[in-house]
This record gives C-alpha cells, sequence and structure tokens, in this order.
C-alpha cells in the first residue's frame, strides 16, 4: 500500500492565510510563508495554497506569493485560485509550484482540464471539488462554496478524470471547519469508482478522524487546515499516532 499522506491547507484571503466554517466567517490564521516553512520542517507530505478569493475577486493568484513560500519549502506544492488558462498555470510552475489546483475554471470551462493535462502531465493537475449536500445529492458549487450547481459530485469526478485530472481534492462543504470528521461514505464512493487519488477535506478534528479517513473513507490523502495552523495537532505526532495504528505514513 502507498504511504498516505497528510496535506496542510493554506487558505490565502489578501496575503493571509485564513480559515472558517462552513466556508464563512473567516478569521485570520498566520502568515502563509512562515506557516509553510514550519510544516515543511515539521514533516508535511505536501502543501496546498488556494487563493480562495481569487475567482471570486475577477484576479490571478499570488505568483509573488506563490514564489516566497517555494523558495522555503522542500516538499510538492499545489497552488490554486483564479486559474483560467494554460498560460496563467505556466505562470505558477515558473513561480515554483510543482501542482495546479483548478476548480470553478474547470466547472465552466471543462476542456481546461484536457489543455493542463496536455501541456504538463495529469500528475500536475488537481481537481478541487467543492461540494454539499442536499436533499440527498452532492452538488458542485462554484466560486469557494457561494454559486451552486445542478452538477453531480460523483458524474463530474468522473469527468475530470476522463479528461486527464491527476487527482481530485474533494472537499465537503457540510464539513468544513466542524471538526467533525471527514465524509467517509461519500470519499469512499469517490475512490471504489475512480482510479486516481482522492485528497479528503473538510471536517478534520482529531487524529482518529485521519484514521478514520483512510480505512473507512478510503482517501489516498488528507488535508487539513485549522487544526495544524491554531496548533491543536502536530503532524509528526499525527504520523506517529498513524503509523502505530498500521496505517502507512512517512515518519
Amino acid at each position: 500500500m502507498l504511504a498516505k499522506r497528510i496535506i496542510p491547507c493554506l487558505d490565502i484571503k489578501d496575503g493571509r492565510t485564513v480559515k472558517g466554517v462552513n466556508f464563512v466567517g473567516l478569521r485570520d490564521a498566520g502568515d502563509p510563508v512562515e506557516l509553510g516553512k514550519l510544516y515543511s520542517q515539521q514533516g508535511a507530505d505536501e502543501l496546498v495554497f488556494l487563493d480562495i478569493t481569487a475567482t471570486v475577486d475577477k484576479r490571478k493568484t499570488l505568483s509573488d506569493l506563490v514564489k516566497k513560500i517555494a523558495k522555503n519549502i522542500n516538499i510538492p506544492f499545489t497552488v490554486g485560485g483564479g486559474i483560467r488558462s494554460v498560460e496563467d498555470a505556466n505562470v505558477l510552475l515558473q513561480s515554483g509550484a510543482d501542482k495546479i489546483s483548478v476548480n470553478s475554471a474547470a466547472v465552466r470551462d471543462p476542456q481546461l482540464i484536457n489543455g493542463l493535462a496536455e501541456n504538463f502531465g495529469s500528475q500536475f493537475v488537481v481537481v478541487a471539488i467543492d461540494a454539499k449536500l442536499f436533499e440527498g445529492e452532492w452538488k458542485v458549487h462554484l466560486n469557494g462554496g457561494r454559486i451552486p450547481t445542478e452538477l453531480n459530485l460523483l458524474d463530474w469526478a468522473k469527468e475530470c478524470e476522463s479528461r486527464g485530472a491527476g487527482e481530485i481534492l474533494f472537499t465537503s462543504m457540510n464539513n468544513d471547519g466542524t471538526k467533525k470528521g471527514f465524509e467517509n461514505e461519500m470519499l469512499a464512493k469517490l475512490s471504489n469508482q475512480l482510479s486516481i487519488p482522492i485528497i479528503a477535506s473538510g471536517g478534520a478534528g482529531s487524529m482518529e478522524h485521519f484514521y478514520d479517513v483512510f480505512t473507512e473513507g478510503k482517501a489516498d490523502a488528507g488535508l487539513a487546515a485549522s487544526i495544524f495552523h491554531f496548533k491543536e495537532i502536530e503532524i509528526l505526532d499525527l504520523k506517529r499516532y498513524l503509523n502505530k495504528k498500521g496505517i502507512p505514513v512517512r515518519v
């Protein structure tokens, strides 16, 4: 079995790391450069940077900030927010990103996934999907969760894979920031029906939640923000816990 990955996420607004609950009520969580450096030193497997208002503000991701973070870390670095073209992605690649995460722009123009995969390779392309359970169906949302669509989560994830996505980053909007655990039932469905890695996001509140997401949820990676930013859980402690529980992780 491949090692499971622990991934801190930097949600960026106005150049600062922020975190909310169910995508609202944002509060400051620190300097992204310092946090990225700390997580790299603490043994994080990867780092995700999401400029959460780039799409809403109709601007491109903060490439200068990406450069600063990339200089201070030695782990794979995924960057997302406001990427609408191969050219946008190339700027971030040149700035130090190892992977690109697309979300709203890919829904509006699915061919973007094909173009990114063809130009950079599938391993470079992460499709982030924000979805909410409403009346028994998981619906994809855009613009940082602000705009609901009629797209079904599982159908869209399968299309993303067919177009060349190398990974799916699924955030359950129902679980986000609640610290009540990941959406393991839906994660397991995604994992069973797709052949590419699934990154779980939304709901981490304890070490047990990570154990559950790797066993019940069958996720390949667990992503979290506030529990790391506010030092509720240390990454090395989490990995030692998982290792003792028989989950393969890099310690």
